[in-house]
């Protein structure tokens, strides 16, 4: 049998995520040194916080954050202007036999862990709580 058919359906390999962090770390250095040239760019901080690879290696999901969560569309926007260019450094900082073709998302994981975390907080989950600790107590034989 081969090798996929006993990891874990669905979950990246060792391989991916290591491709991935590499991408992630390129894109970061190029951000931060400031190599693309837009004005929509320069007045941002942008955040990749992770990339996802396909398994063939030949797609490359980046989801980005900009700093504050402001203007999201317009940075997208000018990502995807400057898409060839990226491709390009990319397939210069990392070595692989194919330039992954990249697509960029916004990363919408940190407003669902505040809503999950408001969720949890809230009056309603509390009194939930406070009853299966009571009904725990009062089911307990003496």
């Amino acid at each position: 049998m081969s090798r996929a058919h006993h990891s874990q359906a669905g979950a990246p390999s060792q391989r991916m995520l290591r491709v991935g962090e590499l991408v992630r770390h390129a894109l970061a250095q190029m951000f931060s040194r400031g190599d693309i040239n837009d004005p929509v760019l320069d007045k941002h901080v942008v955040t990749v916080s992770r990339v996802k690879m396909s398994p063939d290696l030949k797609l490359a999901t980046i989801y980005v954050i900009p700093l504050g969560g402001q203007d999201e569309p317009e940075v997208l926007a000018a990502l995807d202007r400057h898409k060839r260019f990226l491709r390009g450094e990319i397939a210069h900082e990392v070595n692989l036999k194919f330039a992954p073709e990249i697509r960029f998302r916004i990363d919408d994981t940190f407003d669902n862990v505040s809503r999950i975390d408001a969720l949890l907080s809230s009056d309603r989950v509390k009194r939930d709580l406070a009853d299966g600790d009571d009904g725990e107590k009062n089911g307990v034989d003496e």
